[in-house]
């Protein structure tokens, strides 16, 4: 699979320059950051949680792990995570478990963990498990310059 279409579009809609990095299957954000030989603060990855008001997407790196009574205290929501087989018609051309990180581009509300702040670079998947973008941390926070930011990882 290629880089989602839905990611380039927006990328492009943006103005964005950004670098597609190709690498060996992977099945985690984990393995992906050691694969492709980046720190795992840098390696931005996608939660998607639902509620009855709709999805929201968490934006962390592959490094932390969301803390979902903290997110919903924090937006004023009960939170659960979405299953990947509710969230899959939403990101029909990714591959399960490899979303990237743009909620905007899929008109998702999105937050932003405040340790992806200040990385001078950031990473992400391209939609498939083979694939990351890389890009400026400033080009990344200004895709995601309509998303709230806050703390909800440890």
């Amino acid at each position: 699979m290629a880089v989602a279409r839905t990611i380039t579009d927006f990328l492009q809609r943006q103005r964005a320059h950004y670098a597609v990095v190709p690498h060996p299957h992977t099945e985690t954000s984990r393995a992906t950051a050691h694969t492709v030989r980046v720190a795992a603060d840098q390696l931005a990855k996608a939660v998607v949680l639902i509620d009855e008001r709709g999805y929201v997407m968490a934006v962390v790196p592959s490094s932390r792990h969301v803390s979902t009574n903290r997110l919903s205290e924090l937006l004023g929501r009960r939170l659960e995570l979405a299953t990947e087989s509710r969230i899959a018609p939403v990101f029909r051309d990714c591959d399960p478990g490899a979303i990237p990180p743009l909620g905007p581009a899929y008109g998702m509300d999105t937050i932003v963990d405040d340790s992806l702040v200040g990385q001078p670079v950031i990473y992400f998947e391209a939609g498939d498990h083979e694939q990351v973008i890389q890009v400026d941390g400033e080009v990344f926070l200004s895709l995601l310059k309509e998303a709230r930011h806050g703390q909800f990882t440890h």
